[in-house]
């Protein structure tokens, strides 16, 4: 047998295990989060490909509960940000102190770690807080490492930001910039749960019974697993669809004239990047040893939806960015 034979052979055998583990975490999840069956597998594939989230929907629909659940069952240490307009970087990040030995001597700073020193990091309504501290992320979320004082402090890895946004209240809030929305991986749509998904969740939360979740994976398993993404191989056909159905939605000199009068501004090559990889979790997680063309008109719209805007006539023609992006993937598929 040839050496590739070989490897191939060990990348199938890891590819079924990984997609019977991973099918086992989506299923401990599901049975804390009701109804929410997409948003679950989407925040897997993001977690997969190495990736941050921003999950938008209104209060209730246990966005929070998400992140402490897939801690758990990650075996991923998870922390808390409540984003607030007073909350400011060193909140975040953490800070210097100056100490002073007991014995006397000479008095030393010592840095105290914030919570963005975590596996799992959920920023709660993240555009509720000053500019100037969502950018204290940016440096973490693309870096994977913050600067205090001159100092380097690496954060744990595997290390994930998990951010909410209420769509309802903007008042007292502030717009993500376009290159922090550009460090998501994906923006995932949360919605109500359908009436079947709400009866269990009655029945389920309202009585005294608890249910206990433990750790299936690990941190260093997943880094495994997102190691393992990577190896995936991707078809031509597949890469070409990827790269068609991105630069079909920049509005360049030499883009199609409805992509110029429909979009502002379109996504750049990080979003080929996040759609390449996206694709590929989503095929371990189902099981199979490459993604399809499927797979990309998918996952268009989560991956594209916050790297572009509308012009002021598309909107007045009552269009919208999910519309429009469809469009683009059924020309691709």
């Amino acid at each position: 047998m040839s050496t590739e034979t070989q490897i191939g052979d060990r990348l199938v055998a890891e590819i079924e295990t990984a997609a019977t583990r991973m099918k086992r975490v989506h299923e401990a999840a599901a049975t804390v989060i009701f109804g929410q069956d997409l948003v679950i597998e989407r925040t897997l594939i993001t977690l997969l490909a190495g990736g941050h989230a921003l999950l938008i929907g209104v209060p209730g629909l246990a966005k929070t509960l998400l992140v402490d659940t897939l801690g758990k069952v990650l075996g991923l240490d998870a922390k808390r940000i409540q984003f607030t307009p007073d909350l400011m970087p060193s909140d975040i990040i953490g800070s210097e102190v100056l100490e002073e030995p007991k014995g006397g001597g000479q008095r030393s700073f010592r840095f105290i770690k914030g919570p963005i020193f975590a596996q799992l990091l959920m920023a709660d309504e993240i555009n509720r807080a000053s500019p100037k501290t969502q950018s204290a992320l940016l440096q973490a979320m693309q870096e994977h490492h913050v600067t205090v004082a001159g100092q380097r402090h690496d954060v744990p890895a595997p290390f994930h930001v998990l951010a909410t946004q209420n769509p309802l209240e903007q008042e007292g809030t502030y717009p993500l910039p376009e290159a922090q929305l550009d460090r998501f991986l994906l923006q995932i749509d949360v919605d109500y749960p359908d009436l079947a998904a709400e009866r269990q969740m009655l029945h389920a939360t309202t009585g005294t019974a608890e249910h206990a979740l433990s750790s299936i994976i690990s941190g260093p398993e997943l880094i495994e697993l997102q190691r393992l993404v990577r190896l995936m191989p991707v078809p031509d056909k597949v890469v070409e669809a990827i790269l068609a159905l991105v630069r079909a939605a920049r509005p360049v000199a030499d883009a199609p004239e409805e992509t110029g009068r429909l979009i502002a501004w379109g996504p750049g090559p990080r979003a080929s990047q996040a759609l390449m990889l996206a694709v590929r979790a989503k095929a371990l997680l189902d099981g199979r040893l490459a993604p399809s063309i499927e797979d990309v008109v998918t996952l268009a719209e989560p991956v594209l939806k916050h790297r572009m805007a509308l012009t002021f006539a598309a909107r007045a023609e009552g269009e919208t960015i999910g519309g429009v992006i469809a469009r683009l993937a059924g020309a691709v598929e």
